[in-house]
């Protein structure tokens, strides 16, 4: 059949042998183009997203591994400003410790305490509040410096509800005093248990 196609082309003009040529090859090209082409140019785009989207995603790798020093900067920084701050907000409440150190800023300031009463803890979203009742007994000058110590100390303790009273003189006491100290204790959220160790 080939044979009387090529027979019968050849026995066509010039013209529609070069028509009929034209036609097969759009035929051919279109069908090239459209299953082949088409297909393997959606391909490539695909990949070329697929290729954007990743270069994209590793400028944002560098620029973090770049700025990584800082970040550890960062960080030993802010542990340094924590480790200060637990100087002055302790993780954990010390009676003895801080009843010691009261005792220590009354005695310095020429007062004496009378009563020591421990009161109830109130707790908060990052610290709790743990007053303490004090019964103090000296003068106006010395319950002044003893104030004064307390505000010099590190870690934060507030004197308010001051009461003072007037008694008769006893060789140096001229007043008596009663106020709630409050101090403060840093509460950080339970760390999640380490996962077990697989075999």
């Amino acid at each position: 059949m080939a044979m009387k196609l090529s027979f019968s082309l050849s026995k066509l003009p010039w013209y529609a042998q070069v028509a009929t040529f034209a036609g097969l090859s759009l035929v051919a090209a279109g069908a090239f183009w459209n299953f082949y082409a088409v297909p393997t140019q959606a391909a490539i785009d695909g990949r070329k997203q697929q290729l954007a989207t990743i270069r994209t995603e590793v400028d944002k790798g560098l620029a973090t591994a770049r700025r990584l020093p800082q970040f550890r900067q960062d960080v030993s920084k802010l542990e340094v400003d924590l480790e200060r701050l637990r100087a002055v907000l302790p993780e954990e409440k010390d009676v003895a410790d801080l009843l010691r150190r009261i005792q220590g800023m009354a005695t310095q300031s020429n007062l004496t305490i009378r009563g020591f009463t421990p009161r109830a803890v109130t707790t908060k979203t990052l610290h709790a509040e743990w007053p303490i009742g004090l019964q103090l007994e000296g003068n106006y000058h010395d319950l002044g410096s003893f104030l004064e110590r307390v505000s010099k100390f590190p870690r934060i303790i507030n004197v308010n509800e001051i009461d003072i009273k007037t008694r008769e003189p006893q060789g140096a006491s001229t007043i008596t005093a009663e106020c709630t100290a409050t101090t403060f204790v840093l509460v950080e959220a339970a760390r999640p248990p380490a996962p077990p160790k697989s075999n």
